[in-house]
């Protein structure tokens, strides 16, 4: 499942990477929710959780169908 993730996490990557920020996988927890951890100019960009949820929790749920949700973690 984590390769699964990332590579879902690469059809993205390319876009946060265009102004300056990236996404790290951390875990899945067992109940099925991907924690990511922002970097870059993601960390202070007040869009993030917009890019989140309609972005990268969209791509990575239409790629995985058991990923529950999303969420973004302090590193």
């Amino acid at each position: 499942m984590n390769e699964r993730i990332e590579k879902a996490l690469d059809s993205i990557r390319p876009y946060l990477q265009a102004d300056g920020g990236d996404v790290k996988f951390v875990r899945i927890r067992p109940e099925g929710i991907v924690e990511l951890q922002w970097i870059g100019t993601c960390l202070i960009c007040p869009m993030s959780q917009l890019t989140l949820r309609a972005g990268v929790e969209r791509v990575i749920m239409k790629e995985i169908p058991e990923v529950k949700r999303v969420e973004a973690v302090a590193g």
